[in-house]
């Protein structure tokens, strides 16, 4: 009986456990974890647009997502440091709020994006959600060297005649859609709670890059299936359980 209701939603989730905090460690290198939030809150504000609109809720969160991920470079040449992820996060929960408050399907579909969804996740959603996450992870080790130089030695790529916003921009974009993607199924918060807390743990603990992304995969792994476990057992909604492992994690 487990493994025909829960099997493929626990397969879903692992694979989003596996990939966050991986992504979770380049935002935090280049000091931009609030990116997380930001990132999420507009996938759920494109959904719900895109859902008035009449198109898969989806599809509206992959683009609008990744219509920001493409734009920061640009909206960064106009607004003052710190600011676009905060404006981006305002964005995207004023959309999802005035669109759930006028249309009578939309706050159901608003309460499971922010939510979570993960229990309902199916076959197809599966196969989606694993194939997405092998792209991102391959895209993730290809930028990996160029993500570390340009963060650690600036004028690199300057002296070298090379530009570094492809690399920037890959990354912004895959960021982007990798939030989408788990904003779908495990929700925004659960999505940030695997973004933020292993990264997080991991940087105060390890003593190399390497070892920092693989404590902080372990933690997000462990955390995942603790809090997936608990959450059948007691009968209770994953998000919160999984956000309250984290914050036990993050003080202990």
């Amino acid at each position: 009986m487990w493994s025909e209701l829960f099997l493929t939603p626990f397969l879903a989730g692992l694979c989003l456990a596996v990939l966050l905090p991986l992504v979770g460690c380049y935002l935090r290198l280049r000091d931009e974890w609030l990116a997380a939030l930001a990132y999420s809150h507009v996938a759920a504000g494109g959904a719900l647009l895109a859902m008035l609109a009449g198109l898969l809720p989806q599809a509206g969160g992959l683009l609008a997502a990744a219509a920001a991920g493409l734009g920061k470079q640009a909206l960064l040449g106009r607004l003052p440091g710190g600011a676009l992820f905060p404006l981006l996060l305002l964005a995207g929960w004023a959309c999802s709020m005035l669109v759930a408050v006028n249309h009578p399907l939309a706050e159901r579909v608003g309460s499971a994006l922010f939510d979570g969804q993960l229990y309902f996740a199916d076959a197809r959603q599966l196969l989606w959600l694993f194939a997405g996450s092998a792209i991102c992870l391959l895209v993730l080790r290809r930028l990996s060297a160029s993500l570390l130089l340009s963060q650690l030695y600036p004028d690199h790529f300057r002296l070298r005649g090379e530009r570094v916003w492809p690399v920037h921009g890959g990354f912004d974009l895959l960021a982007a859609l990798a939030l989408a993607l788990a904003t779908t199924t495990l929700g925004v918060m659960a999505t940030f709670a695997l973004v933020f807390v292993p990264p997080w743990l991991a940087f105060r603990r390890a003593r190399s890059w390497r070892r920092s992304l693989s404590l902080a995969v372990a933690i997000g792994v462990g955390g995942y299936i603790a809090a997936f476990a608990l959450a059948l057992w007691l009968d209770q909604p994953f998000g919160p359980v999984l956000g309250l492992l984290m914050v036990l994690f993050g003080l202990s």
